[in-house]
């Protein structure tokens, strides 16, 4: 692991030690299930998902024997798309199985269907105190996204919720008008 200046950055040294330890396909792994629409498209992770890698090659799992056929035709171009988001040839082969597959919600999807949040429609009110009460707790999230979403999660459960026993900080549910 020599540096190539003077300085070296996280991402080098974090590979490296990745690379020493033996964890590149577990990360791999991981980068794949949490990002396998973006990199398989949102058609193909509809009916499939990654499962696990081992000795260079990746087992997939789709949801029947159409797609483990339709798989057959799709494997050099989903392999090159793999091995491109690994940054290196960590996976050799895909070995297709039959399986069941969850649904994963692309973005558009979330939020109309009520997960994680209710529709627009069918929230309750919020009022400003119960805002700047959640806004206030989620302020140290540095991603906007993910502060606004947060902001958003806390102040339905407040709004929302039943008061717990005991618990003086939480606002009682308001009622239904």
């Amino acid at each position: 692991m020599a540096p190539h200046g003077f300085l070296t950055s996280v991402g080098s040294i974090l590979k490296a030690v990745a690379h020493r330890f033996g964890l590149e396909t577990k990360l791999l792994e991981h980068h794949l299930r949490a990002h396998w629409p973006a990199i398989a498209g949102e058609r193909i992770a509809a009916h499939s998902r990654p499962d696990q890698i081992r000795f260079k090659k990746l087992y997939l799992i789709v949801e029947n024997s159409v797609w483990l056929h339709q798989m057959t035709f799709l494997k050099p171009a989903l392999l090159e798309k793999i091995n491109e988001a690994a940054g290196d040839r960590l996976v050799n082969e895909l070995v297709v199985r039959v399986g069941e597959v969850e649904q994963v919600k692309s973005e558009n999807e979330k939020g109309k269907s009520g997960e994680p949040f209710a529709p627009a429609d069918r929230r309750p009110e919020m009022s400003p105190e119960v805002l700047a009460e959640a806004s206030a707790h989620a302020a140290a999230v540095s991603d906007p996204d993910l502060r606004d979403r947060l902001t958003a999660v806390m102040a339905q459960s407040l709004t929302a919720g039943p008061a717990r026993a005991g618990d003086p900080n939480r606002p009682p549910a308001q009622a239904p008008e």
